[in-house]
């Protein structure tokens, strides 16, 4: 599994451990392999396992009365379930399926712990990456509470730029291939007033999109579109 020491050495949560540590660690991470629309777990389910993603992207989203809430998506390189590490017994919050075909190193907490317990970098670093997604959640619920449709459709656009975008011939394009109803569920609206807002953009030379991939052509502009 030495393959994997480059990839932990660009995740956040282990950038603090060693060579030696990163080889040490490297053989608990557990690969799968999985195919588009599988299901990594359920909410409610217990979770003992933290998720590292080689390839491919996870929506990370919880039902209300049957509707889909997205949370997050994650890609290459990110990793989830990491409440799991903290405490033992916690039951996953949400649900996480893949978007499309995946491989993931799935890294168990009772294989953790030993390097948890002589690592307090690695702890704070834990705490850190938790905090901060929390952060992220109560921005999300601000959002969700203050913000009227457009504005937060425009703000999941930008969200989704900062953390998936790549520079393009454009401008910047969001690496992730969504649909309008799956911006929809990320929003909480209707899947018609994204199409709507999308056109209007689109319009506006603000963004385009080809093939379900969004390039945003003048992001400050965009910005400023947020009332």
């Amino acid at each position: 599994m030495k393959s994997i020491v480059p990839l932990l050495q660009n995740v956040p949560l282990f950038q603090e451990l060693s060579q030696a540590d990163l080889l040490g660690i490297s053989p608990l991470f557990i690969e799968k392999k999985v195919k588009k629309g599988s299901i990594l777990f359920l909410e409610g389910d217990a979770g003992e396992e933290l998720f590292l993603i080689k390839s491919g992207v996870v929506k990370i989203y919880r039902l209300d009365e049957a509707k889909e809430i997205i949370l997050a998506l994650f890609r290459d390189g990110d990793f989830f379930g990491e409440m799991s590490l903290i405490s033992a017994g916690l039951t996953r919050s949400a649900t996480a399926e893949t978007l499309e075909a995946c491989t993931l190193y799935a890294l168990k907490r009772t294989s953790f712990v030993q390097y948890m317990e002589k690592s307090p970098r690695l702890c704070l670093k834990l705490l850190e990456t938790t905090m901060g997604r929390l952060r992220q959640a109560n921005d999300q619920i601000y959002d969700l509470t203050f913000l009227g449709v457009r504005s937060r459709i425009i703000k999941t656009i930008i969200r989704l730029s900062e953390q998936h975008g790549i520079p393009a011939q454009d401008g910047l394009l969001i690496n992730v291939k969504l649909t309008h109803q799956q911006l929809a569920n990320m929003v909480g609206t209707v899947r018609e007033s994204v199409t709507k807002v999308l056109q209007e953009l689109q319009d506006d030379d603000l963004i385009q999109i080809d093939k379900k991939l969004i390039t945003l052509r003048n992001v400050e502009a965009i910005k400023a579109e947020i009332r």
